[in-house]
């Protein structure tokens, strides 16, 4: 076979130059004279490999492996090109055979490293490639292996290391800036993680996912005007219809309602059946009062990217049926307040001849127990069959051609005699015949919008001017120990020890003129008992409390207070202070 050396040191020098179809010529003339060449199948398949001809190279590849099965390098790269063909598990076997012939063949551990991470089979991928980064610790391409594979496995302050130290030995590598940037968004670390990104586009400006990601993490830094931005030179990129819903819902978090459209609609003529923008246009037209369109559109939100798709094994879903004689569970969905605020709906269910029992959480069971026509409220889950199930906001979609779009029988909820107790007494101790007034200035940090929907504490200090009022706080959680820091003028009465659940919330909202609080689950609850409630609101306010109204036609007994400039809460503060003033 000397006579062929020189032929296929040729065409492996053709093919190591870029020049392929004279490569390929060659290795073909070579196998023409002999089919049984090794190094020419070998090679041949490699590059059918580059051009993206994996069925041709596996041909090949595997003409080689059966005339030469201990070649480590031909093995290693019928692997790569099982992994190319989606066959996941032939590409480990591949690696793991060129690896019992060479342990040290770096590559092959590299990729079997890789091939495991996309099987999900973490342990096993971070095992493989800090096996190889051991023996080799400036291996680049494994360092970053690693960190993905690590964040993949959601071991994101392992995986910021591994990107870190790929930085301390190559400081110019994008992909380790990128996944830095990644890792420190998901430990929500958003400063930093807009700095790494930003050194990543410094090195490759026209990356796709990295401006993506850029303007996802802006607006998880409530940047959203500079999120806009980064979103829209991502489309310069690629007219993406995902990229068009973040647009048009970055637009929205600014409180420009009314551009948001355009964006969704377009999205959909790249993908008609888009789960995002239908499922934003569904809370747009809720927005705006157009609430069949919008429940009918709503029905799409278990495909979108907000959402876990619920189901009760076992049980059909309820989708507008006869229900007289039936039974009906009424699965809650989403937080406290949306559960009280649905749970209206039950009443008209029982109407209908249902028996109807509703799945919350422990801590509201009380309260919806106290909803007319509801049979039992659960928070162990079904222990028994049931007719149907149905998601709660699915409710007011199935029941569009039958009640108005919006059930406002309030009070719905009501709170028993022995919750009530003491309460009457004693804050008619604290207050004697003053005005009483309830307030809740934070919601749960870990709402999403949770830095605009809640106010701090020293924001409410004007309220202090108001006379003849006394102030009652129903804040829970850490944003009660604003309380004790200085800087506010108002001095609540803080009873809230004796609050262990929502129903010992309501029991002493029973005995107030007013509450007063930011859009939370409190909202809902003064609300669904009947109680005047006033709401502060962000100006990228939620789609419940509608365009253009100070009022809510859920509660009747609600009015607004929305923001004019996101993140100021002056002028809505003052306006609730003249409005108390006032009378």
């Amino acid at each position: 076979m000397n006579q062929l050396a020189e032929p296929l040191a040729v065409a492996l020098d053709l093919h190591q130059a870029g020049h392929m179809a004279e490569a390929e010529s060659g290795y073909r003339a070579i196998l023409k004279e002999h089919p049984d060449h090794v190094d020419a199948l070998h090679y041949l398949g490699v590059l059918l490999h580059q051009r993206g001809d994996n069925e041709g190279a596996a041909k090949w590849l595997d003409r080689a492996l059966g005339l030469a099965p201990h070649g480590s390098a031909c093995w290693s790269n019928r692997g790569l090109v099982a992994a190319a063909l989606g066959d996941l598990p032939h590409a480990v076997e591949c690696y793991e055979r060129a690896l019992a012939i060479d342990p040290a063949f770096a590559n092959a551990r590299n990729n079997l490293g890789t091939a495991l991470q996309k099987q999900g089979r973490f342990d096993e991928s971070i095992e493989q490639l800090q096996t190889l980064l051991a023996q080799d610790p400036d291996f680049i391409d494994a360092r970053l292996n690693l960190g993905s594979t690590l964040a993949s496995a959601k071991r994101y302050d392992e995986a910021l290391a591994a990107y870190r130290e790929t930085l301390a030995r190559d400081p110019s590598n994008f992909h380790a800036h990128f996944g830095e940037g990644n890792a420190l968004r998901e430990l929500k670390r958003f400063d930093e993680s807009v700095a790494s990104l930003r050194r990543a586009l410094a090195l490759k400006p026209d990356h796709f996912e990295a401006n993506v990601n850029l303007g996802t993490t802006l607006g998880l830094c409530g940047k959203f005007v500079e999120a806009e931005a980064q979103y829209r030179r991502a489309l310069t990129l690629r007219d993406d219809p995902q990229i068009h819903v973040c647009v048009g819902a970055t637009i929205g978090s600014q409180g420009r309602f009314e551009e948001e459209e355009p964006y969704y609609r377009h999205a959909l003529t790249l993908a008609p059946d888009h789960a995002d923008a239908l499922h934003n246009l569904a809370l747009l037209q809720l927005r705006r009062g157009n609430f069949k369109e919008g429940w009918a559109l709503h029905e799409v939100r278990w495909r979108s990217s907000k959402y876990k798709p619920m189901s009760v094994p076992g049980v059909p879903e309820w989708r507008g049926e006869s229900l007289k004689g039936k039974t009906l569970l009424v699965a809650g969905e989403q937080g406290h307040g949306d559960m009280m605020q649905f749970a209206r709906y039950v009443t008209m269910l029982e109407k209908m001849g249902a028996t109807v029992d509703m799945w919350v959480p422990e801590n509201i069971v009380e309260l919806i127990q106290s909803v007319p026509g509801m049979h039992t409220a659960l928070h162990l889950g079904p222990t028994h069959g049931y007719d149907f199930w149905v998601p709660s906001m699915s409710v007011p979609h199935h029941l569009a051609e039958r009640v108005p779009a919006v059930l406002a029988d309030i009070p719905y909820m009501s709170v028993s005699a022995e919750r009530i107790g003491s309460w009457p007494e004693r804050v008619k101790k604290l207050a004697g015949t003053r005005r009483k007034i309830g307030i809740v200035w934070a919601g749960s940090p870990t709402f999403g919008n949770d830095q605009f929907r809640s106010m701090p504490f020293a924001a409410w200090s004007p309220f202090a001017e108001v006379a003849n009022t006394e102030w009652f706080s129903l804040q829970k959680g850490a944003a009660r120990d604003q309380l004790s820091q200085p800087g506010c003028a108002l001095r609540p009465h803080d009873l809230t020890d004796d609050i262990h659940d929502f129903a010992d919330t309501a029991a002493l909202i029973e005995q107030l003129d007013l509450v007063i609080t930011v859009d939370t689950s409190v909202a809902h609850l003064a609300g669904a008992l009947g109680k005047p409630v006033w709401v502060f609101l962000p100006a990228n306010y939620d789609w419940r409390w509608m365009l253009d109204r100070d009022d809510s036609p859920w509660y009747p007994r609600t009015r607004l207070f929305k923001q004019t400039t996101l993140g100021d809460w002056t002028e809505p503060v003052a306006r609730a202070k003249a409005a108390l003033m006032a009378g």
